[in-house]
């Protein structure tokens, strides 16, 4: 790997693009809930300021960890972020990196798509445009 791909603006967001590609190849697996939920919180991880690749790559893989665990368990969405997913994500967040400031369009994005991803596991028609 060259130094340009160690230090460049999307491994810092990113990680290793290897590393990246394992990971979407991952989530693309999940029901199709699961994934919803995934894709939802990585839109939102990306508003914080990464410490560095490596460590951001790995809150992504471990992120997929905890929903391919989930999803094999059974364990529903809303046991996993609870009612408020942006103090879940926030609180995931804390453990890879200084934090980042998200803006409330980006609060309220995760929430609603977090409840559409919930909403599919019960059944609940999805009632938003």
């Amino acid at each position: 790997m060259s130094e340009g791909e160690k230090t460049g603006f999307i491994a810092k967001m990113i990680g290793p693009k290897k590393r990246w590609r394992a990971y979407k190849a991952r989530v693309k697996e999940l029901p199709e809930n699961y994934r919803t939920a995934v894709e939802a919180i990585e839109r939102y991880l990306m508003h914080f300021v990464p410490t560095d690749g490596d460590s951001n790559a790995s809150m992504f893989e471990d992120l997929a960890d905890l929903f391919e665990q989930a999803a094999a368990n059974g364990t529903q969405i809303r046991e996993i972020v609870g009612e408020d997913p942006v103090e879940f994500v926030d609180a995931f967040a804390q453990n890879y990196s200084e934090g980042g400031y998200v803006p409330a369009r980006a609060r309220k994005q995760l929430t609603d798509d977090i409840e559409r991803a919930a909403g599919n596991e019960t059944g609940k028609d999805d009632t938003t445009v």
